[in-house]
């Protein structure tokens, strides 16, 4: 009797010894797969980050802006998505062009009635403008307006060109809330005037 007591109690010890020993190799596998999977985590949130940021900003964008409105003005405000400021273009330039047009034709008319006047024969501004020098003063007059015009559509087409390269710059700058820029309105504590000032904010 004594003896089965004995083999009895060697035989439990040996299954709880088995049994606590498959435990301990069990649970180094999950800490292991948690740790695997907690190193893997970061570099998936890194990666998609790294693609957001390379989907977010075009080095070419700018001067594809700057092409398209040299080609055709507004199509660069267009490539940037600020169709409101097409009118704009056309009307700057649009109006230039309509005063060269109409100098233009003023400077034609006074040179041909001086060229007419030179050669004896009469023009259309016998009547109004008797004095030859009148004709020089009215030819030199519209010339100016004439170039002054070109000028101005020139500048209206660079500006063009300008605007929409810089429009497609400040698309992709990223603007951050940490700077803030606001007024505000301060009361003295002594006299309790209201003093109106303005305040720059960063956040660290």
């Amino acid at each position: 009797m004594g003896n089965k007591i004995i083999i009895l109690l060697c035989c439990l010890c040996f299954v709880t010894n088995t049994w606590s020993q498959t435990e301990e190799e069990k649970k180094p596998e999950k800490t292991e797969e948690k740790t695997n999977t907690a190193e893997e985590a970061p570099l998936k949130i890194e990666n998609a980050t790294v693609v957001e940021e390379k989907k977010g900003i075009d080095p070419l964008s700018p001067s594809r802006a700057a092409f398209y409105s040299a080609i055709l003005p507004g199509l660069g405000q267009a490539y940037n998505k600020k169709y409101w400021k097409i009118p704009i273009v056309y009307a700057a330039m649009g109006t230039g062009i309509y005063f060269y047009i109409s100098n233009n034709k003023q400077y034609n008319r006074y040179r041909t009635a001086y060229k007419q006047r030179l050669a004896g024969v009469k023009d259309e501004f016998s009547l109004l403008v008797p004095d030859e020098n009148a004709l020089i003063d009215a030819q030199e007059f519209y010339q100016r307006n004439r170039d002054l015009s070109l000028l101005l559509t020139v500048v209206a087409y660079v500006l063009n060109i300008v605007d929409a390269n810089v429009d497609a710059h400040l698309l992709q700058f990223n603007v951050s809330d940490d700077l803030s820029f606001r007024p505000h309105i301060d009361q003295n504590e002594i006299d309790f005037n209201r003093n109106l000032g303005l305040t720059l904010n960063f956040k660290f």
